[in-house]
């Protein structure tokens, strides 16, 4: 995601994690949650030179699904000081609304029209940004998407936070040792349409059909669309349709903090289990006044640098996106591209009372 999540995860960390540093996280999507448009590998003429020189002198952009987010500042400035490094230059645009997908589409033909070299995208819908990617592609920019995915025919790379696998069925496996693998639980989620979210999301119900968590059932999946107060709300309204319930997931740093912050002032403190993906930063207060046992993420920070060096490693030619090739990524290391175009960037870090104090994002 999406997000998705958030205080500046890293605010970061992870979402990036996905949150939200709410980690609006984590909003988005990951490996294997989009098929490819055109139903296979993407076809390219071009060849990778993974010796080439790597260009400097270029403009990257980074499109957001929402500007001002914890999670995504953090994920963005990552991004900053990557292409800085690598002697290129930023600029960040963006909707203000984390579900403004036509004004997504209204800044990619712009950094068309100004034909900048890269645009690293958080896609707020898999398909919506399609046609406008494809066109600013056949103008010879590059497309990365980070954090949230389009359909894979539709970018160069896709920058995932970590296998999408893993953090969907990690969440759960942290919430059932809290249960004791018992009792109902709920899912808080982004929007609706986040398609980082419903790829965690199917992997969540997957691992829930696991034997050692047949006392476990999930009741209901709810949105809170990566905004605070209708993330809040819906925790509110979970609690009250279903009085039993025993613990919550939100794997979107925006929403795991609202839930936190309702749980922490209700009757429900310490009686209602919460994890999901947060960032320190949001998540500290409650973590130590007993509210959340533990929860994850990854750096966005090193989510927005891995995103810089993939653009500009595509402009220079040094990949093209195909699976098996490489390219190195400063202080991250080498990163080898995966099916469908997908880098992951690592595994997610879990966060509790014993070692939230030695992060801060």
């Amino acid at each position: 995601m999406s997000t998705p999540l958030s205080r500046q995860v890293s605010t970061a960390l992870a979402a990036v994690i996905t949150l939200a540093l709410t980690v609006t996280a984590c909003g988005g999507t990951t490996k294997k949650s989009v098929a490819r448009e055109d139903g296979g590998a993407k076809a390219s003429h071009a060849h990778a030179d993974p010796n080439a020189a790597t260009k400097k002198g270029l403009t990257v952009a980074f499109l957001p699904k929402q500007v001002n987010n914890p999670y995504f500042t953090v994920a963005d400035k990552g991004g900053e000081r990557a292409l800085k490094q690598l002697g290129s230059s930023f600029k960040e645009v963006g909707p203000s609304s984390a579900t403004d997908t036509s004004g997504q589409v209204s800044y990619v033909n712009t950094l068309t029209q100004q034909q900048v070299d890269g645009i690293a995208v958080s896609a707020q819908d898999p398909g919506a940004l399609c046609t406008a990617l494809k066109q600013a592609m056949k103008n010879g920019i590059k497309v990365v998407t980070y954090d949230s995915d389009t359909n894979a025919g539709c970018r160069d790379v896709f920058v995932s936070q970590a296998s999408a696998e893993a953090l969907g069925r990690s969440q759960v496996q942290l919430l059932g040792q809290q249960l004791g693998y018992k009792g109902e639980i709920a899912i808080l989620s982004a929007a609706q349409t986040a398609t980082n979210q419903n790829t965690w999301i199917g992997f969540m119900k997957d691992e829930l059909k696991k034997p050692k968590y047949k006392n476990m059932k999930l009741v209901a999946t709810a949105y809170g669309n990566d905004d605070a107060q209708q993330s809040f709300q819906q925790t509110q309204g979970l609690l009250q349709e279903h009085p039993k319930l025993a613990g919550i997931i939100s794997p979107t740093t925006v929403g795991i903090k609202a839930a936190a912050q309702y749980l922490s002032g209700s009757k429900y403190k310490g009686k209602v289990e919460l994890t999901g993906l947060g960032t320190p930063n949001d998540m500290r207060r409650y973590v130590k006044n007993g509210t959340v046992g533990a929860f994850e993420l990854w750096d966005p920070a090193k989510l927005g640098a891995l995103a810089a060096h993939a653009a500009v490693a595509l402009s220079s030619g040094q990949i093209t996106g195909q699976r098996g090739e490489t390219f190195k990524a400063g202080d991250l290391g080498s990163f080898t591209i995966g099916d469908q175009g997908v880098v992951d960037l690592g595994k997610p870090t879990v966060f509790d009372q014993g070692n939230i104090d030695k992060y801060r994002f």
